[in-house]
């Protein structure tokens, strides 16, 4: 670990940690906390690759997340996801309360089994406390040669557009395409104007919010963050995220027989919390579509990704994967603020 000094020689106020360094203390404070090897693990696995892409809303902040919703009774650390076989085309695996990703991962197999099988598959994770990025999940499938598309509601934090209060989850949708060479094509976003971690980020920063983001407690636009997270979020792009937003719930919540996003709330401590929802993973194989001309008809899809690069613009993973190269060979920053924080969990009783 070490303190980052900008080229100027001042005190950046960051701490550098190498990815085993940030890995290690992942598993430390998750352990440390009650969470089993298992959970400490998959968790650690998405965290830090958040962070080493400099996802920094789903990096190593979300560890405070983690174990305030294991404090306050809202996770079981230690559940054993169950797997359903439930149609030839649709694996279930019931997370029991547990983190969903430790559920995911228990599931994947499954689905790229089914999904080679059938062509197309989906896997329904039910009742599983979820906070984390999506883009982890697709691109390990797209990695297997699936196209894949992940969605999840999550608590009641956006007023639908043209409304004033919650009732949408800020509901974000992930897709994947698996190339010949190179990485995915991924992008992962929320529906929302911007992720709630987002906004607490620049709480804790001190920062106002750009206008357009958010609405205070009273309906009206705002760009204090304490006054948002009181509000709601804004969907983006008006009544077309909104809409998307409303899609997002329906198949990751009626449709697989879990809770719609207005119908959790976070962990507090007060045993009324119930942060347990679903999440909903569709997986493709191309060769079931295409055949022995799958090659062909996959490449015609790096024309496409050539042509953006050709005029000047950005592919989504594009920014994602640059700093994964660098995080590589430079490690990961992080506010030395949050870095302390960590430590005194990693220190801690678990009390």
């Amino acid at each position: 670990m070490m303190l980052c000094k900008p080229a100027g020689g001042h005190m950046d106020d960051q701490v550098r940690l190498s990815l085993d360094e940030a890995w290690a203390l992942s598993v430390a404070i998750l352990e440390q906390h009650g969470f089993s090897s298992a959970h400490a693990a998959a968790i650690a696995r998405s965290v830090v690759a958040a962070q080493r892409d400099e996802c920094h809303s789903h990096g190593l902040y979300r560890l405070l997340d983690c174990v305030r919703t294991v404090r306050h009774g809202g996770v079981d650390p230690c559940a054993i996801p169950e797997v359903i076989d439930q149609a030839s085309g649709v694996v279930r695996v019931d997370a029991r309360g547990g983190s969903s990703l430790l559920a995911f991962e228990t599931g994947r197999k499954h689905l790229i089994d089914k999904a080679r099988a059938n062509g197309v598959a989906v896997l329904a994770v039910n009742n599983a406390f979820h906070f984390s990025a999506l883009w982890p999940e697709v691109e390990s499938l797209a990695e297997q040669g699936l196209v894949a598309l992940a969605m999840t509601p999550s608590h009641a934090y956006v007023a639908p557009a043209g409304g004033q209060s919650p009732l949408l989850g800020t509901n974000p949708i992930a897709f994947a395409w698996p190339r010949p060479e190179g990485l995915p094509f991924t992008f992962d976003f929320a529906t929302s104007v911007v992720a709630r971690g987002e906004v607490e980020l620049h709480r804790r920063a001190g920062k106002r919010l750009p206008e357009g983001w958010a609405l205070d407690g009273e309906g009206h636009p705002t760009t204090d963050p304490a006054a948002a997270l009181a509000g709601a979020l804004l969907p983006f792009g008006g009544h077309k995220g909104s809409a998307l937003s409303i899609m997002i719930e329906l198949l990751a919540g009626p449709l697989i027989g879990d809770r719609l996003g207005h119908q959790t709330r976070p962990a507090d401590g007060s045993g009324e919390g119930a942060p347990q929802h679903g999440e909903f993973i569709l997986a493709m194989d191309p060769h079931a579509f295409l055949g022995a001309d799958a090659e062909t008809h996959l490449r015609q899809a790096e024309a496409l990704f050539e042509g953006v690069i050709a005029q000047g613009a950005r592919l989504p993973s594009q920014r994602r994967h640059a700093a994964r190269k660098r995080s590589q060979t430079e490690g990961v920053t992080i506010p030395s603020e949050l870095y302390e924080e960590l430590v005194h969990l990693k220190d801690s009783d678990g009390a």
